[in-house]
C-alpha cells in the first residue's frame, strides 16, 4: 500500500486525519505503509508499531532517558517533532499500514486520547480495507457515517470494559473488536449495548 498523504485532497482517508489533528490536539497526523524518515533510518515508533503490531507511544523524543531511536529521534526533534504516537492497522495478523500521529511539543496521551486513539486506528483500518476492495466513499465503514457521536460511543464503552475487566484500555479495545468479529456484530452496536449496560463482556463481574 502507497503512503497516504493526509493534505491530498478530500478523501476518507483525510476525515480521519484531520478528526485525529483536533480530537486529540496534534500538529500532524498521517496513515502511511511506512513513514519515510524511518524507513531510511531503520528504526522509529511506526516500525516498531508496525514490526510488533501494537501501539507505540513516545510522550518526548528529546528526553535523555529515550534510548531506542537515538537516530531517529534526533532528527525528529531537528525536524520539529517532539511526540509519536504510532497505533498498527491491522486485520488479524495481516498488518496494512501505521496511524501515525505527532505533537510539537512533548505531551503524553491522556487515557481518554489513547482510548479514542485506538478507535481511530480501527476506522482508519476499515477505511482502507474498504478503499482498497473498491468500494464506493457512501459504502464505507459506518463508524464514519456519524463521526464524533460513534466513536465516542466506542470510546466509552471502553472505558466500561476496562473497568469491568480491570484491563488496560488498550487490551479492553481488543476484547471489545474481538467479541463484535466474533459474535458478526459491528462494533459500534457492542458498543451501545455495552453502554446501555445490556451486555457484559466474558469475564465481567
Amino acid at each position: 500500500m502507497a503512503d497516504v498523504d493526509c493534505d491530498a485532497s478530500a478523501s476518507m482517508v483525510d476525515r480521519v486525519c484531520g478528526a485525529a489533528v483536533v480530537l486529540l490536539s496534534l500538529s500532524g497526523a498521517g496513515i502511511e505503509a511506512m513513514q519515510e524518515l524511518q524507513l531510511t533510518l531503520g528504526d522509529g515508533p511506526c516500525v516498531d508499531a508496525w514490526r510488533h503490531r501494537e501501539p507505540v507511544l513516545e510522550a518526548d523524543l528529546a528526553d535523555p532517558a529515550q534510548t531506542r531511536w537515538p537516530v531517529f529521534a534526533q532528527a525528529g526533534v531537528q525536524a520539529g517533532v517532539r511526540a509519536v504516537f504510532a497505533f498498527p492497522l491491522q486485520l488479524g495478523a495481516v498488518a496494512l499500514g501505521v496511524l501515525a500521529l505527532y505533537r510539537d511539543r512533548p505531551a503524553p496521551l491522556s487515557d481518554e486520547e489513547l482510548a479514542l486513539g485506538l478507535v481511530l486506528a480501527e476506522v482508519a483500518t476499515q477505511t482502507i480495507l474498504g478503499l482498497q476492495a473498491g468500494a464506493p466513499p457512501e459504502q464505507l465503514h459506518v463508524l464514519l457515517a456519524d463521526e464524533p457521536a460513534h466513536w465516542a460511543e466506542i470510546h466509552q464503552a471502553t472505558g466500561m470494559v476496562s473497568a469491568q475487566l480491570e484491563v488496560s484500555l488498550d487490551e479492553a479495545f481488543v476484547r471489545l473488536r474481538s467479541f463484535a468479529f466474533a459474535n458478526d456484530h459491528p462494533l459500534r452496536e457492542v458498543a451501545q449495548e455495552i453502554v446501555a449496560r445490556r451486555l457484559r463482556l466474558p469475564g465481567a463481574g
